[in-house]
């Protein structure tokens, strides 16, 4: 019984395994393909200001070399932007391998459980099924 019970614990988990790879592939599928629709939004960095409560605390200098290092990170934001729709393939191959290991340790936990139990059985009497021993007998 606590062998059908481990492997359907397995079994279950591998379900489980296998639904969220499958959704956090949709998903980031999803947001690479639609990641294209997001160009020019990094050029609005330049309007972009301080808040009217924090303006006296940030000193000018720091506010302008912030503002200037941002606005030189959008032409470099705005390419990887249209290029991320390409990397769709290769986040196929990734979730596929992901998919894969996990695979592969929960049925290794499945066969770990399953020796587990053989060895528990058998330190514990064996359960009360197959050849008893002499001395089991004569008890």
């Amino acid at each position: 019984m606590f062998y059908i019970l481990s492997w359907f614990l397995v079994f279950g988990l591998f379900a489980l395994w296998s639904l969220t790879a499958w959704a956090v592939y949709a998903v980031a599928v999803w947001s690479v393909s639609n990641a294209s629709a997001l160009t020019g939004v990094a050029s609005g960095v330049e309007g972009l200001r301080l808040p009217e409560w924090l303006a006296p605390w940030v000193p000018p200098e720091i506010a302008q070399a912030m503002t200037s290092l941002l606005a030189g990170f959008a032409p470099v934001f705005e390419s990887l932007l249209q290029t991320a729709p390409a990397l769709t393939g290769g986040l196929t191959v990734v979730t596929w391998v992901v998919w894969g290991l996990g695979s592969v340790l929960l049925v290794l936990l499945g066969a770990g459980l399953h020796l587990l139990i053989a060895i528990w059985r058998r330190h514990s009497g064996g359960g009360g099924s197959g050849p008893q021993s002499p001395s089991q007998v004569a008890a």
